[in-house]
């Protein structure tokens, strides 16, 4: 097995009687894209904090390309940061501030102009490099943090919500660069954020945190269809929750849930109470689906909400509001969509698109599902 280019082992880090981080371990792989991502206070930035070696760990052990950096400073780890807010030398040209690291690095005049128009070109900047950070966008001052940070040619890039001072068509974009740029260099992109929508769109694996632990790690795609938890699947995006008894009869596994109604749930699902998830996209409505093989919930249509390029329909069920996403082009499904309200209609999915997200003992199952 290689050695990966990051590895966490039992990483504490303890401020006073305050527990940051809970002996979290990780590896994370050379040339991955490795998003963090939770909500504040979760120890995402403490993590890239401490990967960075700005601050030292309680207890634990931090390998950087195999090597134990626990003790190690940071300007000796081969590893770069970009900050939120750039961090750019205002005095000094776009040319200038991208080459200051490698004059410290005490680089050639020639290769570090060199770097200095290679990494301006990568990121689109190749005609700014007499410009000062106060005469650049936005977009564009985090492009020149990204260029510098990544001349020095390091193992790993550190990113420290970079896009959070973005307005939201211009980080749009800016995901879309920066995961070209990554695939363009192969370095270690570590990437904190608490917009799931940015880790979705441009990690190779997404470590989602919570209370100083990280709670799962997986590709996007296996985060968003199968989290391994409620809180995992109510953060990442939106989701439909029914709470019910599983039952196994033979080879068919289904959920019983409030008011009487049952629905074919997926073929590993636990025995006794237990919480399906099932994503909005996933949900189809309308007349009773002319299959037996989708588990499907009678209701009547509270609100029809247009939202750009999908509607989205909430359905009124005995067992609860269950809302479908319905993708469509101009005036087609659309129109459709809105004659549903207050009309009776099906909510139905196919089971291998839901999931057990919560589970518990046949004891402590709810009268009411009996």
């Amino acid at each position: 097995m290689s050695v990966p280019a990051i590895e966490l082992v039992d990483a504490t880090k303890r401020y006073g009687t305050s527990m940051a981080l809970d002996r979290v371990s990780l590896r994370i792989e050379r040339g991955e894209f490795f998003c963090l991502l939770g909500p504040s206070g979760c120890g995402k930035t403490t993590t890239l904090n401490l990967i960075g070696g700005f601050i030292p760990l309680t207890s634990g052990e931090l390998r950087i390309e195999g090597q134990r950096v626990n003790d190690m400073p940071p300007h000796k780890r081969n590893v770069n940061t970009v900050f939120q807010n750039y961090a750019l030398f205002p005095h000094m040209t776009v040319e200038e501030n991208v080459a200051f690291g490698l004059r410290m690095a005490r680089l050639g005049s020639g290769e570090t102009a060199t770097r200095v128009d290679e990494y301006l070109a990568l990121v689109g900047l190749e005609a700014f490099h007499d410009r000062l950070p106060a005469q650049l966008s936005g977009g564009q001052q985090q492009r020149v943090a990204l260029a510098r940070a990544l001349a020095r040619r390091p193992a790993v890039l550190l990113l420290d919500e970079p896009l959070g001072a973005l307005d939201l068509k211009l980080r749009k974009q800016m995901q879309v660069e920066l995961a070209r740029i990554h695939r363009q260099v192969g370095t270690t992109f570590v990437f904190v954020t608490h917009d799931q929508e940015e880790a979705l769109s441009m990690a190779t694996r997404i470590a989602v945190m919570s209370a100083g632990r990280v709670v799962q790690s997986g590709t996007p795609r296996d985060i968003y269809y199968h989290p391994v938890d409620r809180f995992v699947a109510d953060f990442i995006g939106e989701s439909n929750f029914l709470e019910g008894v599983a039952v196994r009869d033979g080879a068919r596994s289904y959920v019983r849930l409030g008011g009487g109604s049952t629905v074919d749930a997926p073929a590993d699902a636990p025995p006794g109470s237990v919480t399906l998830m099932v994503r909005p996209e996933s949900v189809s409505v309308g007349p009773a689906p002319a299959t037996n093989g989708e588990a499907s919930l009678s209701g009547r249509v509270i609100h029809v909400a247009f939202i750009g390029n999908h509607t989205r329909v909430t359905v009124r069920t005995p067992a609860g509001d269950i809302v479908a996403l319905r993708p469509h082009s101009e005036g087609s499904a659309s129109s459709a969509l809105d004659e549903l309200l207050d009309q009776e209609v099906c909510a139905w999915w196919s089971p291998r698109d839901s999931t057990i997200v919560a589970h518990g003992s046949t004891e402590k199952i709810d009268e009411r599902l009996v």
